[in-house]
């Protein structure tokens, strides 16, 4: 089956290669140009081996004759290469967002309703890039949550996703649940706050080493916020501790002692820069959503909120005005109720 990826970073590069060795044609886009040619993508780690992938020259090309379409980059492109696969989408197409932020496929679908959109509450696979056209894939996950719009399309919208990276696709009640699943942006602000330094200062660094149990606690916390207003809108999602566990068949204990267990095993490096997609994508795109819904719902999420004031006086930006997706939306001005419909329409 054919496949356009949207994106040639990491999560691209590695959902290439696992959608080569099952059997799938993959054709990737970079839309800052910085891939041209992978001769041939070299893989290592949980998918081994050397695959054909045809580097495209636009977003139209990829998209040609692609059954699936994987917007496969950070939330900060999301909004722009959104609006540009639009004009490209057709119908008998699936996009496929690996994985959303700021309710993104509400987005796409409001603007192509005629088109299904399957929401990702997390990527299917762990990846970066360890030189020229070369990945190491660091993970498959076992479960990863979906959601489509519109909801009479999801036994489809599955029975494709599972026909491309395998039988590992829970279907969640609606957008709410995936946007709320993602545990990325409390983890990653937690073990950036406590790691600045070594960031701002380029130093090598281990993610999960990072996350020392006091880290852990402030995960934990955070953590505990998340889920209260995933309650407070009437959906279920995982904890952290659970995250953990489906990723990397850990066993069950404190965050702190179950990074621990990652970074045993490897782990991955931390990101070394204050342009890292940890601030970039995270804080903005996955912390001011939750802050906005917790609002909405009356919850308090005093340390959502904290994290996001620490890090604009840090940064010295705005980070609620870096997210461009979720002011498209229009949501602050209407209630729980109202969202909860709209996002199950």
């Amino acid at each position: 089956m054919r496949v356009a990826i949207l994106g040639a970073g990491g999560i691209g590069l590695a959902t290439a290669a696992l959608l080569c060795r099952n059997g799938h044609a993959p054709a990737i886009w970079s839309p800052s140009s910085r891939i041209t040619k992978l001769d041939p993508l070299v893989a290592e780690g949980a998918v081994d081996g050397a695959f054909r992938v045809d580097v495209a020259a636009s977003c139209a090309e990829a998209m040609s004759h692609a059954t699936a379409v994987i917007f496969a980059l950070p939330a900060y492109g999301h909004r722009v290469v959104m609006d540009e696969a639009i004009r490209h989408l057709r119908a008998g197409q699936t996009a496929i967002i690996s994985s959303q932020y700021s309710l993104g496929a509400l987005y796409l679908a409001e603007r192509r309703p005629d088109v299904p959109v399957v929401a990702w509450g997390t990527t299917v696979v762990m990846g970066r890039p360890i030189g020229p056209s070369r990945v190491k894939v660091l993970t498959i996950r076992a479960q990863v949550d979906a959601s489509v719009l519109p909801g009479s399309t999801t036994k489809a919208g599955l029975h494709l996703c599972r026909e491309l990276f395998g039988d590992r696709f829970v279907p969640r009640a609606d957008l709410l649940a995936i946007q709320l699943s993602n545990v990325n942006p409390e983890a990653h602000m937690a073990n950036a706050l406590c790691n600045l330094t070594r960031m701002e200062k380029g130093e090598i660094w281990d993610n999960y080493g990072g996350i020392t149990d006091t880290v852990g606690r402030l995960i934990e916390a955070l953590d505990d916020e998340r889920l209260a207003v995933a309650g407070a809108f009437g959906v279920e999602v995982r904890t952290i501790h659970q995250h953990m566990h489906l990723s990397f068949d850990l066993p069950y204990g404190s965050m702190g002692a179950m990074a621990a267990g990652v970074a045993a095993m490897g782990g991955s490096p931390g990101p070394t820069s204050l342009q890292a997609r940890w601030i970039r994508e995270d804080l903005p795109f996955g912390l001011v959503p939750t802050v906005v819904l917790a609002g909405i719902a009356a919850v308090p999420t005093p340390l959502h909120a904290a994290g996001l004031r620490l890090f604009s006086a840090l940064l010295g930006r705005d980070l609620d005005a870096e997210n461009d997706l979720f002011p498209a939306l229009a949501l602050t001005s209407i209630s729980a109720s109202d969202i909860r419909d709209r996002v199950r329409r």
